[in-house]
């Protein structure tokens, strides 16, 4: 990564987004924020003087809209957006099933927010001599956990969706990543900030940031520990992997 980028990161009041925004703005780059709730935006941008933070409902696709207006404005320099905003609930099927509102919002967050502001902010991106597009997907893209079937499937779709964009892109001065996190402590669900079974929050944005200082940036930045789940069709064991994630997660049954 070169130095001195404007750079987007969106959902990044809390967890892995604020502890990029963190190091990203300690190493010198011009870094903006984004979240729906203004309180924890302000005692981001606080504890961070020079970081930016925006109010912004990345499943309003008007906010969507206004941002990209508001950053074409005040920040033409935009040079990379991080695809962080996301949400993950847990859902049942069958008998006892949980209200669709929940799938619907996944997908509005996770999926069509991505794209909705990728479109959004590309003659933003391609107006720069060297752009990037970094999305966060999630080893679940690659196995999925049954308790959480739309986000498991919003998350293979964001994988698919990068790849086709890295690809169209190609020609361009814009690249495009991909981060797949594994479990990682953070409060993205109830009990995973304090899960021994999840990767420890410093350690994670540790070897994410290795990557990201990197030049070139790999494609696909994937810290050691979600390479069980990336490589699980690939080394023939999905099935396996698939049966020993979901007998490991049993607060649905």
């Amino acid at each position: 990564m070169t130095p001195n980028k404007k750079i987007l990161i969106t959902g990044a009041t809390s967890g892995i987004g604020l502890a990029l925004a963190s190091r990203l703005h300690a190493l010198g780059h011009g870094v903006i924020i984004t979240g729906r709730r203004k309180a924890l935006l302000d005692a981001a941008t606080k504890a961070h003087p020079g970081m930016i933070g925006l109010q912004n409902d990345i499943s309003d696709p008007a906010a969507i809209a206004a941002l990209a207006v508001t950053l074409a404005k005040d920040h033409p320099d935009l040079s990379m957006v991080l695809h962080n905003a996301g949400i993950m609930k847990p859902e049942r099927l069958g008998a006892d099933a949980t209200g669709l509102s929940i799938s619907e919002e996944t997908i509005t967050t996770n999926l069509l927010g991505p794209i909705r502001l990728t479109h959004a902010l590309m003659p933003l991106l391609l107006a720069q001599p060297k752009a990037a597009i970094v999305t966060v997907s999630s080893g679940l893209a690659f196995v999925p956990l049954a308790a959480t079937p739309t986000y498991s499937a919003t998350k293979a779709a964001i994988h698919s969706w990068t790849q086709a964009l890295r690809w169209q892109l190609r020609d361009t001065g814009i690249s495009v990543h991909e981060l797949a996190p594994p479990a990682v402590q953070t409060d993205l669900m109830p009990g995973h900030a304090t899960s021994p079974h999840a990767m420890p929050l410093g350690d994670f944005i540790d070897e994410v940031m290795a990557m990201l200082t990197a030049d070139p940036v790999p494609e696909e930045i994937l810290v050691e520990r979600v390479g069980f789940l990336r490589r699980a069709e690939a080394e023939d064991r999905h099935a396996q992997t698939f049966q020993s994630l979901n007998a490991n997660y049993r607060s649905l049954d």
